[in-house]
């Protein structure tokens, strides 16, 4: 008997300690109860709006649209429109049609017509848009067209000179370089040296 009566007083003791711990952990989610009134606010309902006119480009998808600022092939590129990819359109001109293209003049540029499929019905035509203007004028830049002209360098092959005129000294003639008789000095000379000799052999012949 005595040990039943302790396990019930034990059992109500937990009890009451565990009822205790449950308001405790309670407790602080009372503190934090804020009494408030919220006002009462008209949400507006957000209604879908029809889409309108667009097109999708189609064709293959290694090919992109040129997207040009004005209808014609020979206009400035402004982009390419993906296959695929979808935009507003507002009408056509020739082969082409207008869309809505961030980066083109009021951001409207010009794909060709058969390369789109048209939703939302059908395109109507639209007035001849203004010839395109450029807005740089094609000039040659002089300092850049020097860079590419080629002066011709002059040949280094050797030139011929033509020498001076080749002048031959001229000597005068030596007066009294021949006898009167026009017998030159050196000969006469010569014989008499030689009749000399003769005479002196002939005088050592004598006297040996």
């Amino acid at each position: 008997m005595k040990k039943a009566k302790n396990k019930t007083i034990r059992f109500a003791a937990g009890m009451i300690a565990l009822i205790i711990l449950l308001f405790l952990s309670l407790l602080p989610n009372l503190n934090r109860a804020v009494w408030a009134q919220f006002p009462t606010l008209s949400i507006p309902t957000v209604t879908s709006s029809p889409r309108g006119l667009y097109v999708r480009a189609i064709g293959d998808p290694e090919t992109p649209l040129n997207v040009r600022s004005f209808p014609n092939s020979t206009s400035t590129r402004v982009g390419v429109f993906l296959v695929g990819q979808e935009a507003k359109a507002y009408g056509y001109y020739g082969d082409y049609v207008m869309i809505d293209y961030a980066g083109a003049p009021d951001n409207r540029g010009w794909i060709v017509l058969n390369r789109v499929e048209v939703f939302g019905g059908s395109l109507p035509m639209l007035q001849p848009p203004p010839t395109e203007t450029p807005s740089i004028t094609k000039t040659i830049d002089p300092t850049l067209a020097a860079q590419f002209i080629i002066t011709a360098i002059p040949s280094r092959l050797p030139t011929f000179t033509e020498p001076p005129a080749l002048q031959i000294p001229t000597y005068p003639s030596e007066v009294g370089g021949t006898t009167t008789g026009g017998i030159p000095i050196g000969y006469v000379i010569v014989v008499l040296a030689g009749f000399g000799l003769f005479l002196t052999l002939i005088a050592v012949l004598r006297r040996g």
